[in-house]
């Protein structure tokens, strides 16, 4: 087992960073002073706490364009986008807006003499295992209102992009978070493991593959710490025959390119209604054909490479498996003579059916493959057939039908307009395999703490 975490640029292959892997025996010692410092950090008065984390928040903000540059270097975000950072406060900011409300006791009225109410207590120890393609974004889900209701948190970086924590911690010991309030752990799959079937946490958020939540819940099994999942996805769009065609090709195609198409709720098939089929793939054409690949740290560049090269051979093989089943590519590739290796031209497919892995299998890259459909009744069959379900996106001008079929999706999240987006006034979850749990909203309240109920009678 290696000693060290490393993390590989895309961009050129180097080492960019590499940390020492601590071991069990280490990991547990700093698991065993973050269960110790929480009782003194629940005890501060809830405003305190927030007024706290938010400083952490706004001291890692005020080094956005360095870290968006270390960023290009981890995983391979073009530095036009300047990092993660306005998402990052949207949802920090409203977390600490909402916590005196989501956390304050429920009363219940009785008769005279008698007080009922329930309260929300922390869980205690909250380990946050954060992935590498929005590593701010997502550890901010749960790091926030975790700390604000009076949890310790360990957040566990990817090793893609493993100096975020650090920045992180960085941040929020300087705004005046106590060090093992908020601490930082680099250990290896192995060691999370041992650490979680021996119940070092209280509670754990994950978010990542389907593969890292099953172990995740194989190694607690019997423990019965309580977990919150966020895994794959394959996030579909329905462009109905009223929509705004040009809106919603704008919207659906840098849903599946932003990023390089690593978004946990990005784009990867699109269904239209057959009226509008011709100019919908007209447009996503031209949006795609507009693209420029190559070096992030380059300011004209719009898509960096995917964050490893077994990413992108992974789409590479979806692609050429589709094709030889009888998909057709649109997006020449010569107009991307810097794909290769890591770097991965854009694409779009027709012809494509669900008998195709990538119309079924979540690919994390710059392709989407669109399919026309008659009807909603088609779109809702194809929308549902999928192992996956955290968000889908519906492109109409009726907002009473984009109701009614939201009812019938099988997803956490239905957008009406808009696609690739977190509301943090939602509660963020998903269905069938892309986990279970809720973050964000007076929901991430009541998930990273546990109620506790009170019968208070005079004699």
């Amino acid at each position: 087992m290696s000693d060290t975490i490393r993390c590989i640029s895309p961009i050129d292959g180097s080492l960019y960073a590499e940390r020492a892997a601590m071991d069990e025996r280490e990991a547990a010692a700093a698991a065993t002073r973050a269960k110790a410092a929480q009782a003194e950090w629940a005890a501060r008065p809830l405003y305190e706490r927030a007024a706290l984390v938010e400083a952490g928040v706004k001291e890692l903000t005020r080094a956005k364009d360095e870290a968006a540059e270390e960023l290009a270097w981890q995983m391979g975000r073009p530095v036009r986008y300047g990092g993660e950072f306005g998402g990052v406060e949207e949802r920090a900011f409203h977390m600490a807006g909402i916590a005196e409300e989501a956390l304050a006791p429920i009363e219940i009225s009785g008769d005279s003499g008698l007080r009922r109410l329930i309260r929300r207590e922390p869980h205690g120890l909250v380990l946050a295992i954060a992935p590498w393609n929005y590593p701010y974004m997502t550890a901010i889900n749960s790091i926030v209102p975790a700390l604000i209701a009076g949890n310790t948190v360990m957040l566990k970086p990817a090793a893609q992009t493993l100096l975020t924590g650090e920045r992180m911690a960085a941040a929020f010991h300087k705004a005046g978070v106590p060090d093992d309030v908020f601490q930082i752990l680099f250990v290896s799959h192995e060691t999370t493991t041992k650490l979680i079937a021996k119940r070092a946490f209280d509670f754990i958020n994950f978010t990542g593959s389907v593969g890292g939540g099953r172990a995740i819940e194989k190694a607690a099994a019997g423990t019965f710490t309580g977990l919150g999942l966020e895994l794959g996805g394959k996030d579909p769009g329905y462009v109905l025959e009223d929509a705004d065609v040009e809106a919603a090709a704008e919207a659906l195609i840098d849903g599946a390119m932003f990023n390089s198409g690593q978004c946990c709720c990005g784009i990867e098939r699109i269904y239209v209604a057959a009226p509008l089929f011709d100019r919908f793939i007209a447009k996503a054409v031209s949006i795609v054909e507009g693209h420029v690949l190559g070096n992030p740290l380059d300011p004209e560049i719009t898509l960096g490479p995917m964050a490893q090269k077994r990413f992108a051979e992974l789409v590479r093989r979806q692609v050429a498996a589709a094709v030889d089943s009888g998909a057709k590519k649109l997006i020449d590739s010569a107009r991307f003579p810097e794909a290769g290796g890591a770097y991965l031209a854009p694409q779009i497919l027709i012809d494509v059916d669900h008998k195709m892995e990538l119309m079924r299998e979540e690919n994390f890259g710059p392709v989407v493959g669109v399919m026309k459909v008659d009807g909603d009744e088609e779109a809702l069959d194809l929308m549902n057939d999928s192992a996956y379900g955290l968000t889908a996106s519906l492109w109409t001008q009726d907002i009473e039908r984009a109701e009614r079929l939201g009812a019938r999706l099988d997803t956490g999240t239905v957008f009406m307009n808009r696609c690739d987006y977190l509301d943090p006034s939602l509660c963020w979850t998903g269905r069938k395999n892309t986990g279970r749990g809720g973050a964000l909203s007076v929901i991430g309240y009541q998930s990273l703490t546990r109620p506790k109920s009170f019968y208070l009678r005079k004699t």
